[in-house]
């Protein structure tokens, strides 16, 4: 089928916003050569289009595929489309190191864009995953040519989210190394592989210690992933130069950002959406019922990327013409009764309401009363799983039925009496858990859901905070404030709300061995037991920003 063909068909599938296709003339493998001598490998869609702006993606996945087409789709709407393969991937030379390169090599694509005849002096970015983190890695520094940033399931910064609560992200990072490994193999081996269910990299998620886990996955040592183990500590030098927070406020291009509710990027691309309007900045949000590889997700992210590159890289821009209609967010309510709501800004206005636990694994508002602790036994040995929520593959992520884990002893659970009405929670979520526990090393989950009419227990959303001495240098019983994932859900009547309380959810959040060992070199596991206090000194809660409520 001829390529035009095919980008008309996508456009209509996709139900893309309307324009006039235009041809496309296509080049591969240019020769971008950076500063250090290294070559990137550089694919341009042209349009006919004279004055045509340009959209820069830069990517480590490959240029194939999903991008081949997303560069005819913006070519054939007037873009040139640049999409240029990172460092030691898809044919560019040098070797990949994550984060270290993007600004430098961003920074010297943008030197070469300026020379082509081609070149117009407006530039847009369109970005997925570590496609949006080159991207921050560039903005701050492009100046008023950068017109316009498409940022999808991305942050500008990815040190908090590799150690989330300060405990590591197992499931994420080992899972991104296996992948980006995965694209060195040759393609029938990478088939059987996956067919067979990637048995070496499940296998990989349980070894211990975890400096050898990439070569259990992998076969090979993987240089990045050997890094992250020993930098954990949050003062760690290692990542002042891999991070771009701190740059954010100088960004002044127009951002519209796209992410979902089990992204494992969402925690800190709110921040970064929080730190554009602190500045004075007005991105678009859009959040979704989407994990951070669902199939929804890419076509939301072409359909909201594609209308606002049409808004802000317009390479004629007619006369009078309005700005989009669009609110400043646009987001999913999930649950019974929930849906599509646009707002004025993230978050919304909402009263926090604390949930406290009772005895007897009650969930209720009101105050607590005096009661002993429940207890439960954690062993690293046999570690409490991580069912669906916020992971790398979407297969695996979102929400799921929890009810095989809550039976296990190792949770705790704390449930309300079934809703009068709906409770409507929309913004950030967080929990404040007193425990008592006989090893100074733990770690504490929580997590909230959805307890249907069914009975079936659905996770909207999670969190989990590493508990050290140095951290909580208190004895006794701690006060341990741990952050959930934002969330937007509409609890319906009839249906109850649901706290767990566990020791740990391996493997999206690398077991704690209750030792304090090294985390790259932990081997000896240690098991211990923990009382959840829940009395009106120790007021254990989960705290919901409530917009409605008929409880």
């Amino acid at each position: 089928m001829p390529p035009r063909l095919v980008t008309r068909l996508a456009a209509v599938a996709l139900r893309l916003p309307p324009t006039r296709s235009r041809p496309v003339r296509v080049t591969r493998d240019l020769p971008v050569r950076a500063r250090d001598g290294v070559v990137l490998r550089t694919d341009h869609y042209a349009p006919k289009v004279r004055d045509a702006p340009t959209v820069l993606i830069r990517t480590p996945y490959g240029r194939g595929g999903p991008l081949r087409l997303l560069g005819r789709l913006l070519a054939a709407r007037g873009r040139h489309a640049v999409i240029q393969s990172c460092r030691g991937t898809g044919g560019s030379g040098g070797t990949f190191a994550p984060l270290v390169h993007e600004r430098d090599d961003g920074l010297d694509t943008l030197d070469w864009l300026r020379r082509q005849p081609w070149w117009s002096g407006q530039l847009g970015m369109f970005g997925v995953s570590y496609q949006g983190f080159a991207q921050w890695a560039l903005a701050a520094d492009a100046g008023e040519e950068l017109r316009a940033m498409v940022a999808v399931v991305t942050a500008s910064a990815t040190r908090d989210s590799t150690y989330a609560g300060e405990s590591f992200a197992l499931d994420t990072v080992l899972t991104w190394a296996e992948l980006l490994h995965a694209q060195t193999v040759p393609w029938l081996a990478r088939q059987r592989e996956l067919k067979r269910g990637q048995p070496r990299l499940a296998a990989a998620l349980e070894h211990l210690p975890l400096m050898d886990a990439d070569r259990v996955a992998t076969g090979v040592t993987i240089p990045f992933f050997q890094e992250w183990l020993r930098h954990h500590n949050p003062e760690a030098g290692y990542w002042r130069n891999r991070v771009f927070a701190d740059r954010v406020p100088l960004v002044r291009a127009p951002v519209v950002m796209v992410t979902g509710w089990h992204d494992i990027f969402l925690p800190a691309q709110l921040d970064d959406h929080a730190t554009l309007r602190a500045a004075g900045a007005e991105p678009r949000l859009v959040i979704g019922p989407w994990t951070h590889g669902s199939p929804g997700l890419f076509v939301a992210a072409l359909r909201e990327g594609l209308s606002w590159l049409d808004e802000h890289l317009l390479a004629t821009p007619p006369a009078g013409r309005p700005s989009r209609a669009a609110a400043p967010v646009r987001l999913y309510v999930g649950g019974p009764g929930g849906g599509w709501r646009d707002l004025p800004d993230w978050p919304p206005p909402a009263v926090e309401t604390a949930w406290h636990l009772h005895a007897g694994g009650e969930l209720a508002v009101r105050q607590p009363v005096p009661s002993a602790p429940d207890e439960f036994r954690y062993d690293p040995a046999d570690p409490t799983p991580s069912l669906g929520g916020p992971l790398l593959v979407a297969k695996r992520a979102g929400p799921v039925d929890n009810r095989h884990v809550e039976a296990r002893p190792d949770v705790l659970t704390y449930t309300s009496a079934p809703l009068t009405g709906p409770v409507e929670v929309i913004g950030p979520v967080r929990a404040e858990i007193h425990v008592r526990s006989e090893l100074p090393h733990l770690d504490v989950y929580v997590r909230l859901c959805d307890v249907d009419r069914q009975g079936r227990s659905w996770n909207v959303c999670d969190g989990l905070v590493r508990v050290t001495p140095e951290r909580f240098p208190a004895s006794g019983a701690l006060r341990v404030p741990v952050s959930l994932w934002p969330t937007a859900y509409r609890f319906a009547a009839g249906h109850r709300l649901r706290v767990q309380v566990a020791g740990g959810a391996h493997p999206r959040w690398a077991r704690n061995p209750g030792t304090g060992e090294p985390l790259g070199t932990a081997v000896t596991l240690r098991a211990g037991w923990r009382q959840i206090l829940h009395d009106p000194a120790h007021p254990s809660a989960v705290l919901l920003p409530i917009i409605h409520s008929g409880r």
